[in-house]
């Protein structure tokens, strides 16, 4: 009889262990305890309907709506708050005493002034992502808030996606120890983009897509620095949109890394997949969508699989809302801080440039985007 041999020779052995209890931890958005604030909305636009939709559920009074088309904040108004005030003008909405809080949806270009006037108005501010296209024009926003006393954050919904909240928080209390490496790749369908605007953003994957992924790099590695970008961007077989729909990124950190990977281009069998290593344990996160995903924990003690609910734009806008809110009622500064989220930018900033030239770049060199 010859002998049978072991098809596993040079690989690791995979260690699963016992299914074990899920930890339980507080990933869903927590509301102030007595805060709740009259909110504006300045932009009325597509992701706006998601936005009002995620503060109705979560209990938040929309005081006032604005947007130059008036039908577009009329419809909203009809459909989400009906004593919401309707305004063509935001600097109308700006005079409202009542108004302390506002949320600003317009594009990045349009989105500067407004910002200077609402924090000159002494109004918080929440803006929509990305930031800035100017990371000097952040810092000097951000030292507008500090000098007028109000906060300044910034949308990044990712964050408060239930599978990556639940990531943020498992990393947070150190149940897989010190992060090694997190590893993001995304294969969907993006080409709702055909004959619109974001069409014709040549770095669309990397900068209006991705950025969520450069900013939750940048939180997941908090407090550690960023040492070398490194990325490509290329069109893909068969694309029909005009920007390149392939895209990579490598963030180094100190003693650590990130990788993103996207494909915009998947008709079929699309996946979202997140696998965060730690010096104690893994976290993989994986699904048809962003808002559809399975998370298993692995460590020494076994492998949980714990149960989670919410969806990707509901929980995210109204976990991004909901810590401006909790700051201000209790006087610190936001975890979507202004000044915090320029890390995440200053690595899409960076990366953008890289695919750009093919040159490796040092975040924080690239200060506007390319």
């Amino acid at each position: 009889m010859p002998e049978v041999l072991a098809d596993d020779y040079g690989l690791s052995k995979p260690q699963t262990g016992a299914l074990i209890e899920a930890p339980v931890l507080p990933y869903l958005p927590r509301n102030p305890k007595n805060y709740n604030p009259a909110i504006g909305v300045i932009g009325c636009g597509g992701i706006a309907v998601q936005h009002l939709n995620a503060y109705r559920h979560a209990g938040f009074r929309v005081a006032a709506l604005c947007d130059h088309t008036e039908g577009k904040a009329r419809a909203y108004q009809e459909k989400f708050y009906p004593e919401a005030k309707v305004t063509t003008d935001y600097r109308e909405l700006l005079r409202r005493d009542e108004i302390e809080v506002v949320d600003i949806t317009t594009h990045p270009e349009d989105r500067v002034e407004i910002i200077e006037e609402a924090l000159r108005a002494g109004k918080h501010v929440l803006s929509q992502k990305p930031f800035v296209i100017d990371l000097d024009v952040g810092e000097r926003l951000a030292d507008m808030a500090d000098a007028r006393g109000v906060r300044l954050a910034v949308n990044q919904n990712g964050r408060w996606a239930p599978h990556f909240s639940f990531i943020r928080e498992a990393v947070k209390a150190g149940l897989i120890g010190r992060l090694m490496s997190a590893h993001f790749s995304a294969h969907w369908d993006h080409n709702w983009i055909i004959g619109t605007k974001f069409e014709e953003i040549e770095s669309l994957v990397l900068y209006d897509f991705g950025v969520h992924w450069f900013d939750l790099a940048a939180h997941f590695f908090e407090g550690r620095e960023a040492l070398r970008v490194g990325a490509f961007a290329t069109r893909a077989s068969g694309q029909r949109a005009k920007p390149p729909m392939l895209a990579q990124a490598i963030i180094e950190f100190d003693d650590g890394l990130a990788s993103i990977v996207f494909n915009a281009n998947v008709e079929h069998g699309q996946e979202d997949r997140t696998v965060i290593a730690g010096t104690e344990g893994t976290i993989v996160s994986a699904g048809p969508s962003l808002s559809e995903q399975a998370i298993t924990i692995y460590t020494a003690e076994g492998h949980a699989r714990p149960a989670i609910e919410g969806a990707w734009f509901r929980e995210g806008f109204h976990g991004a809302m909901a810590e401006l809110l909790c700051a201000i009622e209790e006087g610190r500064e936001p975890v979507n801080n202004a000044r915090g989220n320029l890390r995440g930018l200053s690595l899409c900033f960076a990366a953008i440039a890289s695919a750009m030239d093919g040159m490796v770049k040092k975040p924080g060199s690239i200060r506007k985007l390319p």
